[in-house]
């Protein structure tokens, strides 16, 4: 009981009043929200939610993770809330957060409004642990001093590239000749020795022994940050600790710091001499040449790390699937190797360029399982998106300062409405045909598998030569590779990169 002046309060009645101020406040927040969002443009159709914090959404979402269906859950909520077949939808757990897969505001995120839009403070805070301030962490200066430092170690083809893609895929082919595998297995394990070996300048021989503490480590660390990018506010209830998070951030760091002191030990006379030859020269020796800042060298090199091993490997992953699946299309490819190289010559950056089926390949797999699946970007001040809002879905959006844009290439470059009809010959969207790039080139901004505007991928031509150069070499030593998964699909998972949910075991031959 509380008295005030005489008069007496229960302390149902105090609750009671306060409660009444809350929703009072709320309601008040609300209509001054909704307010300021009309004076800047219109809404989207809006995935509605019935339990308190949004939990019932919360709860959909960790599940359709665990499950491997994010897929399915991005394609159910434009399907079921989307206006006239409109592929914008504003949801959000604790907070209003709009979902497209409209080529025009993913070009507007990107490009055309790139000052608009950024990572933001809370994606800098649920990803720096990991990432830091490295190049895909940050905005604004941080963000553009991150790229000077690494560009230039991307601007051109070095004969030492392709002498670590031969050193690795010798190795790995010794593998694959071994009977069947677990595919991805194999590329993680490869692609992580050719990108260390690249970065540091020694691989970490993860094709010889198969379990190495750092890999999975790293591996760990990118599942968990998965988790805590996908649930939003509620991402402070993940048990980092007793997952392991931590543990393994430290594994990840003790490993790089072992690279990095070592670089620093040299002087910079030396770095200099060293990055003028081929031999010894490394991505960190280049970079260490601009600073000697232990925290920035970290973080640049844990970012690349992570763009170099997983995307490459994933990409390579989902080649070999389909190919095992339709053994026409590795015939044609062994032919064209034929016509160009033959079956025993490593093949040339000029070779790779002139093998037209291969990059079509390499297109195809990009488009039909593009790398970055689902990525986010925040509004940095208010701010609008060209289309989705209104009844007829044609208005701009409305998007005040730090709402959260998500944005899927995955769901947009299978969008059956932005491909040729069915009825003039053009294959199914959602069928792997390296054909369909024989005669068509896809609409501006329907296909960005290395996104696009200011922030493209800086590594593109780098993975781009690694992957063709690693397909070349494997059938140019196997005649065909036979699918061993008993007609299972592969699913699809998607931590930070989209990888098969299936180990996709095959046999070369």
């Amino acid at each position: 009981m509380l008295e005030f002046h005489g008069t007496t309060i229960s302390t149902p009645q105090l609750l009671g009043g306060l409660l009444l101020l809350y929703i009072g406040y709320t309601i008040i927040a609300r209509f001054s929200y909704n307010a300021k969002l009309r004076k800047l443009g219109a809404r989207a159709p809006v995935r509605r939610t019935w339990l308190p914090m949004q939990l019932d959404l919360a709860y959909i979402i960790i599940k359709s993770a665990l499950d491997d269906n994010i897929y399915e859950f991005w394609l159910n909520t434009f399907q079921r809330y989307g206006r006239n077949g409109c592929y914008t939808v504003e949801s959000g757990i604790g907070e209003r957060v709009i979902m497209t897969a409209d080529p025009e505001n993913i070009k507007a995120i990107l490009a055309t409004q790139f000052k608009d839009y950024g990572k933001g403070e809370q994606f800098h805070k649920d990803f720096e642990d990991f990432l830091g301030d490295g190049i895909f962490n940050t905005d604004g200066q941080l963000w553009h001093d991150s790229r000077q430092l690494i560009r230039p170690q991307f601007i051109k083809d070095r004969l030492s590239d392709i002498d670590i893609f031969e050193e690795h895929v010798q190795k790995l082919m010794i593998k694959l000749g071994q009977g069947e595998v677990d595919m991805m297995d194999m590329f993680f394990r490869f692609t992580l020795d050719a990108a260390t070996h690249f970065l540091l300048g020694n691989d970490i021989g993860s094709l010889d022994q198969p379990q190495t503490a750092f890999a999975n480590a790293f591996t760990r660390v990118q599942h968990i940050q998965s988790l805590i990018s996908k649930i939003g506010p509620l991402n402070k209830f993940i048990p980092r600790k007793r997952m392991g998070f931590y543990s393994s951030l430290n594994i990840l760091d003790n490993f790089v710091n072992m690279y990095i002191e070592k670089a620093l030990a040299l002087s910079p006379t030396e770095l200099e001499e060293k990055s003028k030859h081929d031999s010894g020269y490394t991505f960190l020796h280049a970079i260490a040449g601009y600073t000697r800042d232990r925290k920035t060298l970290r973080d640049q090199l844990v970012s690349i790390l992570l763009a170099g091993r997983d995307t490459t490997a994933c990409t390579l992953t989902w080649v070999v699937y389909e190919l095992s699946r339709q053994p026409h299309i590795i015939a044609k490819l062994r032919q064209e190797i034929i016509d160009h190289v033959g079956l025993e010559r490593q093949p040339s950056y000029q070779n790779l360029k002139d093998m037209k089926y291969l990059g079509h390949i390499i297109n195809e797999a990009l488009r039909l399982y593009p790398v970055v699946p689902y990525n986010v970007r925040v509004a940095l001040h208010d701010t609008t998106l060209p289309v989705g809002g209104g009844p007829d879905g044609t208005q701009p959006i409305a998007i005040m300062k730090n709402t959260p844009i998500g944005y899927s290439t995955l769901v947009m470059q299978r969008r059956p409405d932005l491909y040729p009809p069915p009825e003039t010959g053009f294959p199914a969207p959602e069928k792997f045909c390296p054909e369909r790039w024989d005669n068509w080139t896809p609409k501006s901004w329907t296909y960005v598998p290395f996104n696009g505007g200011p922030r493209i991928c800086i590594g593109q031509q780098f993975a781009l030569t690694e992957m063709g150069y690693t397909i070349v070499r494997l059938f140019q030593r196997f005649e065909t590779v036979e699918n061993r998964m008993g007609g299972q699909l592969a699913g699809m998972h998607a931590d930070i990169v989209l990888q098969p949910a299936k180990e996709i075991k095959v046999l070369f031959k």
